[in-house]
């Protein structure tokens, strides 16, 4: 994934949905975000890219049993980020 500087925003997605489900949630959001633990992915989308993902989600959950949260950021410096304990996200390496 390239994304430009300034070309996109920076978002959080969460989520809860069936144990059958799971892994194929994972799969996709690991090729358009970092994982950062169970159920969380962070990462910065342009907003083409961002679409792409929610469509994807949408094919995959079913929208009467899980729940899928998107965090939107303009970008990276807008948050505050702090990790307690072991960060095994290894964000700082691709941001």
């Amino acid at each position: 994934m390239v994304v430009l500087a300034g070309d996109g925003v920076y978002v959080i997605i969460v989520y809860d949905v069936g144990v059958d489900r799971v892994n194929k949630v994972k799969k996709f959001l690991r090729r358009y975000l970092v994982w950062i633990q169970n159920s969380v992915f962070e990462g910065e989308l342009s907003d083409a890219d961002l679409e792409e993902v929610k469509m994807g989600l949408g094919d995959i959950i079913d929208c009467n049993e899980d729940m899928v949260v998107v965090y939107r950021l303009p970008n990276v410096r807008s948050m505050r980020k702090e990790v307690l304990g072991v960060d095994k996200s290894h964000s700082s390496e691709i941001i």
